[in-house]
């Protein structure tokens, strides 16, 4: 039976009011790094349920002209002359990793950083949007058709009556309400996994930080928490957490602080109280992995699993992104073997994009770093930044050659290593070693 074949997908633009709509006679495109590539069926899902359309600003989007065969840049609404249109992106529910971003061009005048999201390449097919992107994860920890608001403002409620005085419990309800954070809603539902935030500081300078900015002309997706809880406070929110919930987890490093490794004074003793009143549960850290030697006495009190975030297992890139403060790359590989010496589950946060992810060199030193450490999980996170500027500063840390598409990476990763998993949330340690999650 011979293969279908694979249809192009409509364009779509967005007008000055922000109205979307698709194009007769033009194709959508996508791009990696400044690589363009035209969207067909065979490329692109439906677009995930919960995922927003943005339309960018300043900028005109690139499409495929499917009469001429040719791409181009429209200045213009090719139907209405002297109508500005603007490129659409899509922002994708969490579990989807994106193969293509939009393409665009910016104003040849002075353009600003785009908002800290991640702007994936959409188009319309057989009367739906379609997305560019390859899912990871199945488990619904974040569908937002789980989370009633009704159930949400009920659990506050409880958790304001079991803890009145805890300013942790406090700060997840604006995570919950305020900043409609999918983990500090799980919270207050009793379900899958709780957020610990606990640190005000960093000791890295992210490009794409989501809680703090300086002089950068982006604005911070939210506030960063801005007290440090004592350990007690830390321990009754886990505790109450894991005795409500089956295969809990609670985790340190959330996108409402800093790195939690700074924090080890009160970490620490909260850790040792949890453990002293229960082995259940699942501890967890999402760390910048900066202090090897504070996570050696963490994982001997009883925290259980490693996320280490990563844009690249390539120093200078590494650097590049994260703009280490007062530790280096070399202190983020000694972590993960100190997690490999205790028997800790390991995931990597790796934050890609296309063009640089899926670029021939990063891919070499990505396999490289596989074959030489414990990893057990990669956790694909599309990077909340501007993908044309992302991609224009790693050119110039490392220059970098037409990419083999994150679909193609992806499942060159599953043939050489079936071993490590693929997915976007915790697991549960009850889920650690199986062969399948």
């Amino acid at each position: 039976m011979s293969k279908k074949k694979a249809k192009m997908i409509k364009a779509v633009v967005a007008d000055a009011q922000g109205k979307i709509f698709d194009l007769d006679g033009y194709a959508a495109v996508g791009m990696a790094g400044s690589w363009k590539i035209v969207l067909d069926s065979e490329n692109a899902i439906s677009m995930p349920y919960g995922s927003e359309m943005m339309f960018l600003p300043d900028r005109y989007p690139i499409v495929y002209h499917i009469r001429r065969k040719r791409i181009e840049t429209l200045y213009e609404n090719p139907f209405f002359p002297g109508e500005p249109v603007f490129p659409v992106a899509v922002f994708n529910s969490p579990g989807y990793v994106l193969d293509k971003t939009c393409a665009y061009e910016e104003h040849k005048k002075e353009t600003g950083f785009l908002p800290l999201f991640s702007y994936g390449a959409i188009g319309w097919y057989q009367g739906k949007f379609v997305s560019s992107a390859v899912r990871v994860e199945w488990e619904r920890r974040q569908d937002l058709r789980l989370m009633k608001e009704e159930k949400i403002l009920e659990g506050i409620q409880a958790m304001r009556r079991e803890m009145p005085d805890n300013r942790l419990r406090e700060h997840l309800e604006r995570c919950a309400l305020v900043y409609r954070c999918p983990a500090g809603k799980n919270f207050f539902l009793r379900r899958y996994e709780a957020p610990l935030p606990t640190s005000t500081t960093c000791n890295a300078r992210c490009l794409g930080c989501i809680s703090f900015q300086s002089g950068s002309g982006i604005p911070a997706s939210q506030n960063r928490i801005s007290f440090k809880p004592s350990a007690e406070e830390i321990a009754e929110v886990a505790i109450a957490h894991i005795r409500r919930v089956k295969k809990a987890v609670v985790s340190f490093g959330q996108g409402c602080e800093g790195e939690p490794l700074l924090a080890a004074d009160v970490m620490l003793p909260a850790v040792r109280m949890i453990r002293r009143q229960t082995s259940e549960g699942t501890i967890h850290i999402n760390t910048n992995a900066s202090k090897p030697d504070v996570l050696e006495g963490l994982f001997a009190a009883g925290i259980d699993s490693i996320r280490v975030s990563m844009n690249s297992v390539q120093k200078k890139c590494y650097e590049a992104y994260f703009r280490p403060v007062s530790y280096s790359f070399e202190d983020v590989l000694k972590s993960i073997e100190v997690a490999e010496k205790f028997n800790r589950f390991v995931s990597i946060n790796y934050l890609n994009c296309p063009g640089f992810t899926d670029s021939p060199e990063e891919m070499a030193v990505l396999f490289q770093f596989l074959k030489e450490n414990t990893i057990h999980m990669i956790q694909w996170r599309n990077l909340n930044f501007d993908p044309s500027r992302y991609y224009k500063i790693m050119q110039k840390v490392s220059p970098m050659t037409q990419p083999i598409g994150m679909k193609n990476l992806l499942q060159k990763i599953r043939n050489d290593f079936p071993h490590i998993r693929f997915g976007y949330f915790n697991p549960p340690k009850e889920k650690f070693f199986q062969s399948k999650f």
